[in-house]
């Protein structure tokens, strides 16, 4: 915490997660399906390489808008995924999350995908793509996955804020309903659109 105003997040607990789940993902499985809509694990894959990008350079507030750091354009597809994804995508995370760890990442307005915000929204809209995302690489792949407390919480505040009627179009799916007492992570995949109990 910077001031009385400015609340930080550590991305490095779930960045962790995310990137171990890289050494899981076989050639085999970028066709399989995933959570996220009609996205393969390849379209995943490709996203989540832009999205990593974009979101640095929101944190850092700067734009790039040619050449190769520029975030691609649109969805996530499987053949744009750069061979070299399997060593590239965990230099972007970290990346990422080093940008995010600052606090002048989290003061001011910044924008992403020609959407511009207050930072501390963005900080967690941020987070939510890959806390959100690594989870549908885990379920598509097999793998198990978990998130820090502080995070799923900061997730359940973000998307709790946006009622079915309210959602942005194509933002996210309508919301699942899960027990009460369901864990945190459960909680906020469902609120994102997706059951927490799907399996490829």
């Amino acid at each position: 915490m910077t001031d009385d105003q400015t609340i930080m997040i550590d991305f490095g607990p779930t960045a962790h997660r995310v990137t171990a789940l890289l050494s899981g993902v076989s050639d085999e499985q970028l066709t399989a399906p995933t959570p996220c809509g009609t996205y393969s694990v390849g379209d995943l894959l490709d996203h989540f390489m832009g999205l990593a990008i974009g979101m640095r350079h929101a944190a850092e507030k700067t734009t790039v808008t040619a050449g190769p750091d520029a975030p691609a354009p649109g969805q996530g597809a499987a053949d744009r995924l750069d061979p070299d994804w399997r060593q590239e995508l965990p230099r972007r995370i970290d990346a990422l999350t080093a940008a995010w760890r600052e606090p002048s990442a989290w003061q001011g307005t910044t924008e992403a995908g020609g959407v511009t915000m207050p930072a501390q929204m963005m900080g967690v809209v941020a987070l939510d793509e890959l806390l959100i995302h690594g989870w549908d690489l885990a379920r598509a792949t097999g793998q198990p996955y978990d998130c820090d407390p502080r995070s799923a919480e900061a997730i359940i505040g973000w998307l709790s804020a946006f009622p079915d009627e309210q959602r942005p179009d194509g933002a996210f799916g309508p919301m699942v309903a899960v027990p009460d007492d369901a864990p945190p992570l459960d909680r906020a995949i469902a609120l994102s659109g997706r059951d927490p109990g799907w399996r490829a």
